[in-house]
């Protein structure tokens, strides 16, 4: 297959059987990363080189809930491009650490923050640290008549009875929601409306059923509806100050490196190229 990828100023997806290293980059990743963590410049090379060789069909990614809609049209284009395919387990991204540890077969795990991938290179299940593919954005979102330029203050209505959020514990966007509402000063007096899903689409799934009178949910989540002419209620972002930056990063799980080390080094490297930044802003995410 002949494939032609422009190099982007922050990364390059290296076409099958292509190696190089240009302008400062090393495999698409910057060189200061690259310096930072030299002693793994052999192992990655060593993936990349296999990422052509027959045999290494397909994978499977574990991946964080709010990158499914993002995650399908992400898949294509690199099957597309390479021939690999990728099958997707979807989740919350801390109960997906779960089951790697506990030996689910993934060969890439791709992130809802850089605290779990981290967690994996701590523990031995993955070989290197994980860097921001994307920083997500949090949004209220809801199907009913309600007046969303009051922002955050508008949840301590009384004539609200159901806030929807993801599970804390376990997803990143219920987390940095949390802290959205305590910075607002206003997660004591909402804490009893409070409804949980095990991860953002769960808690998306409650929005769209009328099942709670408004949530937080990934900007990621809504664009997706809206880009499939299925767009419902509104919705408005959550000020940015009341929350940490959700930095999103992926690693190669040890399953990966022991089993499909070509295509699943290929897999995360390609997610750092420019192809899939376009797709990342596609779906609202704010680029590093």
């Amino acid at each position: 297959m002949n494939l032609t990828i422009q190099r982007s100023s922050r990364t390059a997806f290296l076409p099958s059987r292509e190696i190089k290293t240009a302008g400062g980059y090393i495999f698409g990743f910057p060189a200061l990363y690259a310096a930072a963590k030299r002693s793994r410049a052999i192992f990655f090379s060593a993936f990349i080189l296999l990422a052509g060789a027959p045999g290494f069909a397909q994978i499977t990614a574990a991946v964080a809930a709010n990158v499914q809609f993002a995650m399908e049209d992400l898949k294509t284009q690199f099957r597309k491009a390479t021939g690999v395919e990728v099958k997707t387990v979807y989740g919350a991204s801390g109960k997906l650490v779960t089951q790697i540890k506990n030996g689910a077969p993934f060969d890439v795990f791709v992130s809802a923050d850089m605290d779990f991938p981290d967690s994996l290179l701590k523990w031995g299940y993955a070989e290197a640290k994980a860097w921001p593919y994307a920083y997500g954005k949090l949004v209220l979102w809801t199907l009913k008549d309600l007046d969303l330029e009051k922002g955050m203050a508008l949840l301590a209505d009384s004539s609200l009875a159901k806030i929807a959020l993801a599970d804390p514990k376990r997803a990143p966007y219920g987390r940095e929601a949390v802290k959205a509402l305590e910075r607002a000063g206003l997660y004591a007096k909402v804490q009893a409306k409070l409804v949980y899903g095990e991860n953002i689409s769960q808690a998306g799934q409650y929005i769209l059923t009328g099942n709670v009178d408004i949530g937080f949910c990934a900007k990621s989540v809504v664009l997706a509806g809206e880009a499939q002419g299925k767009g419902k209620g509104k919705w408005k972002e959550v000020d940015s100050a009341l929350y940490d930056r959700i930095a999103q990063g992926a690693v190669v799980c040890k399953y990966g490196r022991d089993n499909n080390p070509g295509p699943s080094a290929r897999f995360l490297e390609y997610l750092y190229s420019q192809p899939a930044r376009d797709v990342f802003a596609k779906y609202g995410y704010v680029l590093p």
